[in-house]
């Protein structure tokens, strides 16, 4: 099992797993330091139970919370001390006794120090007498050890159709119309004038779900559209930026445009003449209002603004005069909090059992139409007994306090319940989060190789953490407690937010056990600490906030900075450091990595900023260093010693280089996007298949290798090979990508013993498969295919057809079959959730059968409009079989085309799928469109014959 740490124990397991190493049979201690060491981890393991026990109680007394502090606080200096211990031996903190030659003796010699053993005795003399003091707590409180709790390794099935249920069927339309009739219509010249709506509302209500709801309506409508979220400490350069990337191309959006009256002049230069409809959400003050609005000219476009507000005096401000643009937020109806509730908590609006019903109206009740509350029970009870007693156990738990009022207490107390069901682990990968800001998108990956070097996730029996830490990640998702976001073809979710009332609950607890302190104006008192374990600067929030003098810093585990100032404490002062994740996109310096190398307990390091195009030579030295994420740096070249890090896993980087001896690395698991060019040897080719526990692997080939003496095609043979060894082994992904003319020929019939494990294949490169490669179909595990093609014909769709485990699939191709229509046939591609097909020139079109792609949620696909009436008189496509589409996406080729040929294709598809379900989101758009044919008469074929007779 791997060492823990978590909020509630501090860092507890993971030194008792350390201290059992230190006295395994392995080293032979000397009497008196095995004595002692023996009497520490028996004092440790009793403060442990006590720490266990503890976090089982929701709300200890005083005393009791003194000697968790005390007990935790302790368990962490004891493992930094443990750390340093074992650095000085040579070895690293997460070291295997066996197989350390002449280790032995190093650890006599110290132990037997004097210096040592004193260090060690006075350490003992203090935790003896904490142990003490705890044995006499614990007597006085006596704790049970709790309920077992369930353990979940995948996002609930329900989770996609809650969302969707909340934001569109569950109360929403009455509101949303409401607000669409007052943006959209008036009288006369009131119809031009710019006007500003404004939605008020408690936390938790909904405001932003009904905003979105009422910006995704008016899509189309506008010739530009933003929605930007405000909160409680606007950045206003952050925001601006925000609006004028939304309404105007990426490309218009200059790093050089940096001031706020720069941008405001930019803004309102590009909208003055144009229609536009912005949404302003989460607007805390007058002051926030007054200065964004500046950035909008009040045109005669009929332009619209809405803005969301928790506070009435804001939202009557932003909405000038017009007190009747002020719509407030009410809580949901009986009958819609029933039916969230029911979704969320049975799967379906009718699914509760009739021994419930009237506890979960006593449950509905103290939750007071909330919407957010509502959820948060809702997604507590659906892994719960479907008991009465259980149900009243948790009713009896919310209190009454939410029978009184609505404040902000009453809704944390509803938080807190589900917060403390959690299990420990969860809990302190809940608490984490509120190391990030307000409304930050925080993607899965990064935040569980960031539990990962913290120490949070625990694995047995050769378990991958990573897997482990993604079940987490669902976890918390399915309790409620966190929003995902961008749910995949899998069903899992690429990254989560929190709400910003889940995010004050977690904050005050992190503050409160000294897990997380935040050095930001919106916490003054997160700085009272003077020994701090994680640290977390925003100074987007706060520019010039600086370390207090008082505060140590040589002891904090964890170091995050968004942006950037003068005043960021230098990195060499980290000693302690197991995570540096810096996002400051362009300011940060080189010169600021100097001394990087001293972080020797560092195990992840993250650098978003553009500015970094070299590390330090001596990057080698941090041997913990596990995860190492370049991606948004301008690193092409990795220093020589990087082959040095024998504990790294994960490599992330932008296109630099294969490094010379890379075979060293091998425990890598990620490497990705590699390059490979002229530069790199045939030895690293050859070397990168010795790396047998690799799973995921990016390529970027842009190599110019001269075919004198074979030399295209020796680099060629390298790469297949090792390919050829890494699909025997361990690889699961794999993703080749080049912005130049570079052929996979070789790739055609290579992998003579197939990669069995591979799960996903992409390739983002103009060459184009002529064919299906040999080895593809047996890929029994392949989930996720992008491809390219050329021709794509029946055979093609029908070897694809009958892989048994895609999920998701992208044919990218330069002419389907001409003359005939594609055929999906009946009993293909059974559990296809996304297939997107691009080509360019499309043929007679595709023709789906019923009982094809029957799972199938999201389809794009385009049709050739010319010839339509002559190829198929019925303009049957079988959309209309895609009983489970949710997003259809039609391109409509328009090249050589009529008008008629093109409105009654675009008619065709609608009425298609008009079959299907209301939820269908439908968009059709035309390639070409330059290129119809002009028509004056517009006749279509039978119009025309018809005038012939």
């Amino acid at each position: 099992m791997e060492a823990l740490v978590c909020a509630a124990h501090g860092a507890m397991v993971s030194l008792l797993r350390k201290l059992g190493d230190l006295l395994s049979n392995e080293f032979k201690l000397l009497t008196r330091v095995k004595r002692d060491l023996v009497f520490l981890k028996a004092e440790l393991e009793s403060m442990h139970a006590f720490l266990k026990m503890m976090s089982e109680v929701e709300d200890p007394d005083e005393l009791s919370k003194c000697s968790i502090k005390e007990v935790r606080e302790l368990s962490y200096d004891m493992e930094d001390g443990i750390d340093n211990f074992m650095l000085s031996l040579g070895v690293d903190s997460s070291y295997k006794p066996r197989g350390f030659k002449g280790f032995t003796g190093r650890c006599l010699d110290l132990l037997t120090n004097s210096k040592t053993r004193h260090r060690i005795a006075k350490e003992i003399k203090v935790l003896k007498r904490g142990a003490m003091e705890a044995s006499s707590r614990r007597a006085r409180y006596k704790v049970d050890d709790g309920e077992p709790r369930l353990s979940r390794r995948s996002i609930d099935p329900r989770l996609p159709a809650f969302f969707t249920e909340m934001t569109r069927l569950v109360g929403i339309e009455g509101p949303r119309d409401k607000l669409i009739k007052l943006l959209t219509e008036g009288e006369g010249a009131l119809v031009q004038q710019l006007k500003v709506a404004s939605i008020v509302g408690f936390g938790g209500f909904g405001k932003t779900t009904l905003a979105n709801q009422v910006y995704q309506k008016l899509e189309g409508k506008f010739e530009c559209q933003a929605f930007v979220s405000v909160s409680q400490t606007p950045n206003l350069k952050k925001i601006l930026r925000n609006i004028l990337f939304q309404i105007c191309c990426q490309e218009h959006v200059s790093n050089e445009v940096c001031d706020e009256q720069q941008l405001i002049n930019t803004i309102r230069q590009f909208l003055k003449d144009k229609r536009y409809f912005i949404v302003i959400d989460d607007i805390w003050s007058k002051s926030a209002w007054r200065a964004i609005k500046c950035a909008f000219p009040g045109n005669s476009c009929s332009s619209r603004i809405l803005t969301t507000t928790r506070i009435t005096t804001v939202a009557k401000y932003c909405a000038s005069q017009h007190h009747d643009h002020v719509h407030e937020i009410k809580p949901l109806s009986a009958a819609h909090s029933k039916s969230l509730f029911s979704k969320r908590a049975f799967g379906s609006e009718g699914g509760c059992p009739l021994q419930l019903r009237e506890v979960s109206d006593e449950i509905l009740k103290k939750c007071g139409g909330m919407p957010l509350a509502i959820i948060t029970v809702a997604s507590l009870l659906a892994n719960k007994a479907s008991t009465k007693e259980e149900w009243l156990r948790i009713r009896n738990s919310i209190g009454t306090v939410l029978e009184k009022d609505s404040e902000m207490e009453e809704l944390k107390k509803i938080l807190f319940l589900s917060y403390n069901d959690l299990p420990y682990h969860l809990k302190t990968c809940l608490l984490y989060l509120s190391i990030f800001p307000e409304d930050y998108e925080i993607k899965r990956d990064r935040l569980v190789r960031r539990w990962i070097a913290e120490g949070f996730i625990t694995t047995e029996g050769g378990q991958d953490p990573q897997e482990v830490g993604e079940g987490y990640f669902s976890d918390l998702i399915n309790s409620g407690l966190i929003e995902p976001v961008e749910i995949q073809y899998d069903g899992r979710a690429d990254a989560c937010r929190v709400h910003d009332m889940i995010l004050d609950l977690i904050i005050s607890k992190s503050l409160e056990e000294n897990f997380v302190t935040l050095s930001s104006d919106k916490n003054p008192n997160s700085l009272h600490h003077d020994k701090v374990r994680r640290l977390s600067f925003n100074y987007h929030a706060e520019e010039h906030t600086m370390v207090p003098s008082n505060m140590i810093v040589s002891c904090v585990r964890s170091l995050t900075i968004f942006g950037s100032s003068e005043h960021m404490p230098p990195l060499s002062n980290f000693q302690s450091a197991r995570v540096i994740d810096i996002e400051n996109r362009e300011v940060l310096e080189h010169s600021y990595l100097k001394y990087m190398n001293k972080l020797s307990q560092l195990k992840y390091l993250r650098l978003n900023v553009r500015r970094i195009t070299a590390l330090p030579e001596q990057l080698g030295e941090l041997q913990n260093l596990q995860t190492l994420d370049l991606r948004w740096t301008r690193v092409k070249r990795l220093p020589a010693s990087i082959v040095q890090l024998h504990q790294l896993t994960c490599l992330l980087v932008n296109s630099a280089e294969l490094p010379e001896g890379v075979g060293n690395m091998r425990a890598l698991r990620e490497l990705s996007e590699i390059e490979i060019n002229q530069n790199t040897s045939l030895c690293s080719l050859q070397e990168l298949g010795s790396l047998t526990r690799l799973r995921i692997l990016g390529l970027n080939l842009n190599w110019y290798i001269s075919n004198t003496n074979g030399g295209m095609k020796a680099y060629e043979n390298n790469l297949s090979m090792s390919l050829c060894k890494l699909g025997m082994l361990n690889l699961r992904s794999i993703h080749i990508q080049s912005y130049h003319s570079c052929s996979l020929d070789f790739l055609l019939d290579s992998w003579f013993a197939p990669p069995r494990l591979l799960q996903r294949f992409e390739m983002s490169i103009e060459y184009v498969f002529p064919r299906i490669p040999t080895w593809l179909p047996s890929l029994d595990h392949l989930s996720y295919l992008d491809i390219n093609v050329n021709p794509v014909d029946e055979e093609t769709l029908r070897i694809l057809g009958e892989l048994p485990s895609l999920l998701f699939l992208w044919i990218s191709s330069r002419t389907a079959r001409p003359k005939q229509r594609l055929i999906i046939s009946s009993n293909e591609f059974r559990y296809l959730k996304e297939f997107y097909f691009t080509c360019w020139e499309t043929g007679r079109g595709l023709i789906v059968e019923a009982g094809a792609m029957p799972e199938l949620e999201k389809f794009r696909v385009p049709f050739n409009a010319h010839g339509v009436f002559s190829s198929c008189s019925d303009l049957d496509f079988g959309i209309q079989n895609l009983t489970s589409l949710k997003h259809l996406q039609v391109e409509i080729v328009c090249c050589g085309a009529k008008v008629g040929e093109v409105e009654a294709l675009e008619d065709a598809v609608k009425n298609a799928a008009s079959c299907l379900s209301d939820e269908l989101t439908l968009e059709v758009s035309r390639w070409d469109e330059q290129e119809i044919v002009k028509d004056e008469e517009h006749k279509l074929p039978e119009a025309e014959a018809d005038a012939d007779n």
